[in-house]
Formats: C-alpha cells, sequence, structure tokens
C-alpha cells in the first residue's frame, strides 16, 4: 500500500488501516492498570463479540495468557451463546464498536441485571447503549471507521485486552514505537504480483495458523475486502482432509508456519492437490513468504497487518470499492431504541 498514489489513498479503508500505525504508537498500557487488578482477583475473564471485534482481540489473548502460564481462565464466544452461559463468577469485556451492537448490549444488560458487577464495555463511541448497561465502558481513541471492514480498532481492541495480562504479569508492555515502525512495514511492502494475480483468480483462499485470531481475522477480511470465499483452517487442518475438496488453483495462505509441519503442507497441498501456498512469516521459508519485521511478543499485530496489506492488493487487482461491501454492513445488527 502506498498512501501517495491516489488509487490508494481514494479509499477509506487504507487510511484507516495505516492510521493503525500512529494508534499503536500513541497507546497507553496505563489505561487498564485500575481494572486489571479487579479481573485478576476474579481469576476469570470472558470477551465477547461479534466479528471482527471478538476474533483477533479476544483468541490472542487466550494464546498469550496459556503461553505464560498465567493462571487466569480466559474464555469467549459470541454473544448469543454466551447469553446462555452462567458468568456470574467471571469478569466479562463486551465489545462493539458502534455500542449499538444489539446480541452485544443484549447480553450485557443480562449479566448485569443477574447481579455481576464486573461487566466491562469496550467502544469506539462514548455515551452509547452498551455504555449504559455495563459497570463501566472504555472508550478505544482510534475514532470511528469509515469503511466496513473494521481495521485500526481491530488492533488497539487487542492491544486493550493484551495489556490487562501485561499489568497482571507484572511488567510493562514493550515500547509502543519499535511496534508501530513494524506494523508500517509490513502495510507498506511490495506484494509480489504473481502472488496477487494468483489469489485473485483462486476459487477459494484458506488462512491456515495458530489459533490466536490471525488468519481467522483474515478470512473474515478476505470476505469483506475481496469478496472472494475464504476459509481459516486452524493449525493443520490444511492437512486432515480438507485437501479432498480443494482445487489446484486455490491458494493457501499459511501465518507463522509451523517447522515441524512445513514437509507435510509441502506433500499434501502443493504435491498432492497442486495448489499454491505462501507463507506470512518472520523468517524465510521453503514457500514464497511475505517476510515481517521480528517484534517478539508482539508479533502477530504485524502478521495481521501484512494480512491487510495482501488483501488491499488483491482488491485492487480485482478494481473493487474497498470500501462498500454489497451487502456487509458496518454494524451487522443495530440495536434502536424506541422514541
Amino acid at each position: 500500500m502506498n498512501l501517495k498514489d491516489p488509487s490508494y489513498a481514494r479509499f477509506a479503508l487504507v487510511r484507516e488501516m495505516m492510521q493503525t500505525v500512529d494508534v499503536v504508537k500513541q497507546f497507553s498500557p496505563e489505561q487498564t492498570a485500575g481494572v486489571s487488578g479487579k479481573i485478576r482477583d476474579a481469576g476469570r475473564l470472558f470477551l465477547t463479540g461479534e466479528g471482527s471485534s471478538r476474533i483477533f482481540p479476544a483468541k490472542n489473548v487466550m494464546r498469550k495468557c496459556l503461553t505464560w502460564g498465567l493462571g487466569l481462565s480466559v474464555a469467549t464466544d459470541c454473544s448469543r451463546q454466551a447469553a446462555q452461559y452462567d458468568l456470574s463468577a467471571f469478569a466479562v469485556f463486551c465489545a462493539s464498536n458502534s455500542g449499538r451492537t444489539r446480541e452485544v448490549v443484549t447480553l450485557a444488560q443480562k449479566v448485569t441485571s443477574e447481579g455481576n458487577a464486573l461487566c466491562y464495555g469496550l467502544t469506539a463511541r462514548p455515551g452509547s447503549l452498551l455504555a449504559d448497561a455495563c459497570a463501566e465502558t472504555f472508550v478505544l481513541r482510534c475514532g470511528w471507521e469509515e469503511a466496513v471492514a473494521a481495521t485500526k480498532s481491530v488492533v488497539e481492541q487487542a492491544l486493550f485486552y493484551e495489556s490487562l495480562l501485561w499489568h497482571m504479569r507484572g511488567g510493562s508492555m514493550p515500547d509502543m514505537n519499535p511496534l508501530g515502525d513494524a506494523l508500517e512495514q509490513a502495510l507498506t511492502m511490495p506484494v509480489p504480483q504473481d502472488i496477487v494475480a494468483a489469489a485473485a483468480q483462486a476459487p477459494t483462499l484458506y488462512f491456515s495458523g495458530y489459533n490466536d485470531g490471525v488468519a481467522e481475522e483474515l478470512t473474515l477480511k478476505t470476505n469483506e475486502i475481496t469478496r472472494k470465499k475464504s476459509d481459516f483452517l486452524e493449525g493443520t487442518y490444511a492437512v486432515h482432509g480438507i485437501e479432498e475438496v480443494m482445487e489446484p488453483g486455490d491458494v493457501v495462505f499459511v501465518v507463522d508456519p509451523i517447522d515441524e509441519e512445513i514437509q507435510k503442507f509441502q506433500e499434501v497441498l502443493e504435491q498432492g492437490v497442486g495448489l499454491r501456498v505462501v507463507a506470512i512469516a518472520d523468517r524465510d521459508t521453503p514457500f514464497p513468504t511475505l517476510r515481517v519485521p521480528r517484534v517478539g511478543a508482539l508479533q502477530p499485530y504485524v502478521y495481521l497487518c501484512a494480512g491487510w496489506n495482501l488483501l488491499v492488493e488483491i482488491g485492487r487487482y480485482l478494481d473493487i470499492n474497498l470500501d462498500r461491501p454489497v451487502r456487509a454492513r458496518k454494524i451487522g445488527n443495530e440495536m434502536i431504541t424506541e422514541p
């Protein structure tokens, strides 16, 4: 992507993706210092939301919490399913950029009405219906997004949740400036035209990788940005049966490939199916690789932005209006109050 090129800059989606760099550099982990203690005392954290407000923000935290062995029980599900759960012993975070997503607001109302004083909101708009339903609501600093596909808000939501863990761990989050610089590199690095063309012409785009929300979120963004069919293949699911219905023209993007599984991907997908496998990684791999900078513990954010860059290039190749999908809406199911 290149904001100096009018063919990119005319899209709000591209501008908002690039604004992520400043959102990250200006992020303040201190805003969660107070609430992190309450969550630590509860010992259980439930994260809910719909679509992009849940996938990467919640699953990134779940993977990191287990990796670090913090002892905090973290769970996630969409709000309608969560409404069936007993969340009385959980601290609950309800995320909705608009603050008007029906499923999320309804769940917050239910949790609060049942006497849970640890029901929190995370939104991009102050004074929302969600804020009315929660004990405390935190407002993102990234501002409202014009494009239908959420981008900068996803990263800030994820950083917000992750900062809770850093406080519980007893340490400070890394300096945000190097992460911001790495995201800028990932967003602006050239994507080989042959990869873009193959993806644009593929019947289906698959994203494989760890269950930390990155590959899954890119799958959703593929639908919204490129209008192409896509599927998320967690871990090694890509070589455990789905190859039966894959086509030689499909493309599989593997985010941060598991070294021990690379040979199997080559055998099953490249040699068996005859499709193309492309890696998004911080190192060279046997596959064509979109290589990104290394930033340590915050690496998933860089992979996500590299994927955004890729999808924008595919969308431009297909001459698509990146800001306005035909059917997808900014607020999937908006709650409207009675006059």
